[in-house]
């Protein structure tokens, strides 16, 4: 564990960074509504930030306790909590109307459905009400059917008990629920009105009173959620556009998503110094150019998730396979400039644009992309032509398999790596998979190292059976 605090000087410069250091024992990491943009850079004051280094931070989707059957309690039983630094819970949804968080329990259904995702959609059952049985629980004993707390929030209650320094956020939108992000960020009072929202039903712990599947046991009442979150990440995918279709876009959301991390800092720091505030930041540089104000978001964030995966995919690009998360450019890579991806290349823009590397995580796949009908061609089926997506774990999801499933998939002679650009994927003679292995996580970590990167995160712990949690804890010297 690498955290620690420093108290920045009245009248210091507003860049606040995170300086590599060693703590012996426990963590304590830092915990926006101006009229003109140019106001999210007033100083701070006296402000703290967390100091890190090799952080390891992990996401824990909301769904997976049904299709992928994995609990919170199978995190601990395999060892992934082991030296993580950060879970994010994920994903909190945003009111299609009120545009504040919410509770609500709604399937989202097939994301083929012209209505995906569904407005006010989300799972309160999963987060609070669902009875956890003592062989899913983190410590052995079932969730009682009459306590106001159950579910996966009472889960990660458990989680932190037996982790002290386990920090654990509430992650807001992801790709599903990005819809209303704009509108939240719009305005002073739209912000104001979202960030207390939030704040108060996570931070707070306030939680509506609910029975979404009628067992007559509601669950939820004020702070019944108190001391689980401890802070937020923001996952708007993305500020000015690129993302799921039906998405709102306004041309100022660049601008407006800074003074949403400020509001979100400012009122955070009012409940209470030690709360983490963080985002998924994307690694396009066109997203980077339309979204991001480099120069000042990083005056609220403690750090950023630059998305290191999802750089070709079937799922978009069925006819040709291709690296999903490699580090370095690939020369051979045969797509054009504008989709040409790489890990280095996002970071090199962050930097160049004066942020600390230390403030930068980068995102490693415990999943894989995959093609079939794919010829060798003397590269092992790298960038060959392809049928289409390979079958996936869900028929809604064709082309993707956790990590979990694909290493048995594959023998070792099947398995191919790319020393250069960083780079994994297996090929059976027909289908092509592009995945992170243990040895690939380990490179990756030694690259996150060399360059001074704050750490590692990955989407996500559902796809893993510790695996790759291992490498990337092992890697780090977490």
């Amino acid at each position: 564990m690498r955290f620690a605090l420093r108290r920045r000087k009245p009248g210091a410069p507003t860049r606040l960074r995170l300086a590599i250091v060693t703590v012996a024992s426990g963590i304590a990491i830092a915990g926006l509504a101006a009229p003109a943009p140019q106001a999210a850079t007033a100083s701070l004051g006296t402000h703290e930030r967390a100091q890190a280094s090799d952080l390891t931070v992990n996401y824990y989707p909301q769904w997976a306790v049904y299709g992928r059957n994995t609990y919170i309690g199978d995190i601990e039983r395999n060892g992934s909590a082991d030296g993580l630094d950060v879970l994010n819970y994920a994903f909190a949804n945003i009111h299609a109307t009120e545009h504040t968080c919410f509770m609500d329990t709604q399937s989202v259904g097939n994301p083929g459905d012209p209505d995906y995702p569904r407005d006010n959609a989300g799972d309160a059952h999963a987060d609070y009400q669902r009875v956890i049985t003592a062989g899913q629980s983190v410590d052995g004993v079932a969730d009682d059917p009459a306590a106001k707390l159950r579910g996966n929030f009472n889960q990660l209650k458990k989680l932190k008990a037996r982790h002290p320094d386990l920090k654990v956020l509430i992650s807001l939108g992801g790709w599903s629920y990005s819809k209303y992000f704009a509108d939240a960020a719009r305005t002073e009072a739209s912000r104001e009105k979202f960030v207390s929202s939030c704040i108060d039903m996570f931070i707070k712990g306030n939680l509506p009173e609910r029975d979404d599947w009628g067992t007559g046991k509601p669950a939820g009442g004020p702070g019944v959620a108190a001391g689980i979150f401890d802070g937020f990440d923001l996952d708007w995918e993305y500020p000015g556009g690129g993302g799921l279709e039906g998405n709102h876009v306004y041309p100022e959301d660049k601008q407006n998503f800074t003074l949403l991390l400020r509001e979100f800092r400012e009122q955070l720091d009012a409940v209470r110094s030690g709360l983490l505030l963080t985002a998924f930041t994307a690694a396009d540089p066109v997203k980077i150019e339309n979204g991001l104000e480099l120069d000042k978001i990083f005056n609220y964030l403690d750090f950023a998730n630059v998305q290191g995966y999802d750089f070709h995919g079937s799922s978009w690009e069925p006819e040709r396979t291709g690296h999903q998360a490699n580090i370095h450019d690939d020369p051979a890579d045969p797509n054009p400039p504008e989709s040409r991806f790489s890990v280095q290349q996002a970071i090199q823009i962050y930097t160049d644009a004066g942020v600390d590397p230390s403030q930068l995580l980068v995102g490693i796949p415990f999943y894989g992309r995959g093609w079939t009908g794919v010829q060798d061609g003397g590269a092992h089926g790298v960038y060959q032509q392809a049928s289409g997506p390979a079958e996936g774990d869900f028929p809604e999801e064709p082309g993707v398999r956790g990590y979990r499933n694909l290493k048995d998939q594959f023998t070792a002679d099947q398995i191919f790596r790319d020393e250069e650009a960083l780079a994994s994927w297996a090929y059976d003679g027909n289908e092509f998979w592009s995945f992170d292995d243990p040895a690939m996580v380990r490179a990756k970590t030694g690259y996150i190292t060399a360059e001074g990167l704050g750490g590692a995160f990955a989407w996500n712990l559902a796809e893993d059976d510790g695996t790759l949690s291992a490498a990337m804890r092992d890697g780090l010297g977490s």
